[in-house]
């Protein structure tokens, strides 16, 4: 099992796709890192070598991912929050972001329903 960028790759994967379970990583960087290394994306996990695998690393370092993107994301938003701007203040709220309509839906980002009072059986 290869581990890269601290996250442990399915061995049965094809390594174009096992790279994307790795935070920051999609299908477009996948290729690219992999067609950098020199390494081909048909090949399984489990076929690779060290020095491929080395490579890959060494390739998977130039890019934010894993827990340096998750804090410059957070960082991000703690950012608009602290300036009041309105895509700060959707953040405070919870409500969506990107100009989402709110009156039906959005019921994933605001929560459950909220109910003013309980409706009683006569």
């Amino acid at each position: 099992m290869a581990r890269i960028a601290g996250v442990d790759l399915p061995n049965n994967k094809r390594i174009d796709v096992a790279l994307t379970y790795v935070y920051g990583i999609g299908q477009v960087l996948s290729q690219r890192i992999l067609s950098e290394a020199g390494v081909d994306p048909g090949i399984r996990v489990r076929d690779l070598t060290d020095q491929e695998a080395l490579k890959i690393q060494k390739n998977v370092e130039k890019y934010a991912v894993e827990g340096e993107l998750r804090a410059q994301v957070s960082q991000n938003i703690k950012r608009l929050i602290s300036i009041g701007c309105y895509r700060g203040m959707r953040h405070r709220r919870g409500a969506p972001v990107r100009g989402q309509r709110t009156r039906t839906n959005a019921r994933t980002r605001k929560g459950s329903r909220r109910t003013v009072g309980i409706k009683r059986k006569k």
